[in-house]
């Protein structure tokens, strides 16, 4: 505790024996943390005389950011597209659950829905901060239902929706407000969708293209009006074409104005993206690349049936397809009732971290700033999270040499440990 009653009396913790990433590399150094925030020492040393309170021997441990995942549908047998008088316990469940795979915050998103569900459940949840009970909540990602017929992937067409008023009543109509709302996903195509773009960046709302059919011009036209995201790179898009990049194209457009990153989220599981298109991406634009888990409720869940949203989804190993047409009847042994359609992931953050890490051929720092500091950047919150800069919010991850989760901390405090 300092001498300098003066400045503070809460503890101090500091970290030793430790790997810290701070400006883009590994460093061999102590850090320190005051009521939940990164500390500077030297101003502690020489302008509070102070010392620990506490010490934390991270034995030889790498301490990152803690993991921000901006697209998570659920897990553990919680959707939280399914409308119920509680949705806050379930988002607290899988919030919990979520620390032992390194994840501080997140953005529960959910899928195309009625707009009866979005009414039910978006009022329920608040933006929160995170702690012993779990990892904080962002604000929800509305991912649909102003998207594509075409490339609709899971989520049920008999919901998507156009912008008839072409403005942002038609949001209003279907999620009921926006409220607590840090990210929607649309297709820039839809008719009307620039000016709700530019409407939602200003209310501070993240922007994302995704489940589109979108030329390259109509990307960057979104843009240019504030989109700053592209929901799950390569899928439910225009595939690459030499003569129209589409969606892809805006990794290296030259279009993108200055000062501004493009960002885009990969799910790293090994399923969604072929490795080599993964180092495509991060090679040609390694700076906005972001992981997702993308999980479903089925993450943490022995295969079988499970919903996501309005939809039937089967677990078949580490695939997650859509259902047959009579899959709430006649539950099958096998597939062979299975669509082909890809629903999401059942993969974890920290799995998608050693993946890209393994895939992509990239540095752990890289592997580690893609689950941190990108999302922190992309939600315009990297003033007090995705880093371990002084007076940033102490939510850390200690990892080992092979990135496994050794313990979560929020706030400076630890919230999850592996057992022996």
């Amino acid at each position: 505790m300092p001498s300098n009653k003066s400045v503070s009396d809460a503890a101090i913790t500091q970290f030793i024996n430790c790997r810290i990433l701070r400006d883009h590399r590994l460093q061999r150094d102590d850090l320190w943390v005051r009521e939940g925030k990164v500390l500077d020492p030297e101003k502690l040393f020489f302008d509070e005389k102070g010392y620990a309170d506490k010490l934390v021997d991270c034995e030889g441990s790498i301490i990152a950011p803690g993991f921000i995942d901006v697209q998570i549908n659920g897990g553990y047998g919680i959707d939280f597209s399914q409308a119920s008088d509680d949705v806050s316990s379930g988002v607290s469940f899988v919030a919990k659950k979520i620390l032992q795979h390194g994840v501080t915050s997140f953005c529960p998103t959910l899928v195309t829905s009625p707009p009866a569900v979005y009414h039910k459940v978006l009022p329920q949840i608040k933006v929160s901060d995170g702690g012993e009970h779990g990892a904080g909540v962002l604000g929800f990602h509305l991912e649909g239902p102003f998207i594509s017929v075409e490339k609709k992937g899971a989520h049920p067409e008999q919901f998507l929706r156009t912008f008839q008023s072409g403005g942002i009543e038609d949001l209003m109509e279907a999620y009921g407000g926006l409220d607590n709302i840090a990210m929607v996903t649309l297709a820039p195509e839809l008719g009307g969708s620039q000016s709700v773009v530019k409407e939602l960046c200003q209310r501070g709302i993240t922007v994302s293209l995704g489940h589109s059919v979108a030329n390259l011009s109509q990307a960057e036209e979104a843009v240019h009006h504030g989109a700053s995201f592209i929901t799950h790179l390569f899928n439910a898009m225009l595939p690459f074409h030499h003569r129209d990049p589409g969606i892809v194209g805006l990794l290296t457009s030259d279009q993108v104005p200055a000062g501004r990153t493009v960002y885009y989220g990969m799910i790293a599981d090994g399923i969604h993206t072929n490795p080599a298109a993964l180092r495509i991406a991060h090679r040609a634009h390694p700076s906005g690349l972001v992981l997702v888990t993308d999980a479903i409720t089925a993450m943490g869940l022995p295969p079988g049936r499970h919903t996501l949203g309005q939809q039937v989804i089967e677990i078949q190993g580490l695939h997650a397809y859509v259902a047959g047409l009579n899959a709430a009847y006649q539950p099958p042994t096998t597939c062979s009732a299975c669509t082909k359609t890809l629903c999401g992931s059942i993969a974890t953050m920290d799995m998608c971290v050693r993946h890209f890490k393994h895939a992509s051929g990239c540095s752990v720092e890289e592997a580690l700033e893609a689950a941190s500091l990108h999302p922190a950047k992309l939600l315009g919150i990297s003033h007090k999270k995705g880093n371990l800069d002084y007076g940033s919010d102490a939510d850390l991850v200690l990892l080992d040499d092979a990135l496994n989760v050794e313990a979560t901390f929020i706030s400076g405090e630890e919230v999850w440990r592996k057992g022996p």
